[in-house]
């Protein structure tokens, strides 16, 4: 599916001096960017989610834990 993508002036001059570093296409390196974006996000919500059922699971047993000493 295609879409445009609207950069600043800003954006899009750093994002042709990145693609022109790394001998590649603006488009190559924005892709890049969103599938990173996306797998660096998906997994942050999967961690924020397993951690707040285990949490609360076992909210007593840490609670405990911190008292002992």
């Amino acid at each position: 599916m295609a879409m445009t993508l609207r950069l600043t002036d800003d954006e899009t001059e750093a994002l042709r001096k990145r693609a022109e570093l790394e001998g590649r296409s603006m488009q190559e390196v924005a892709r890049e960017a969103v599938r990173r974006y996306i797998e660096t996000t998906s997994k942050r919500e999967l961690l924020q989610q397993a951690m707040d059922s285990e949490l609360t699971r076992y909210a007593e047993a840490l609670r405990r834990l911190g008292e002992e000493e």
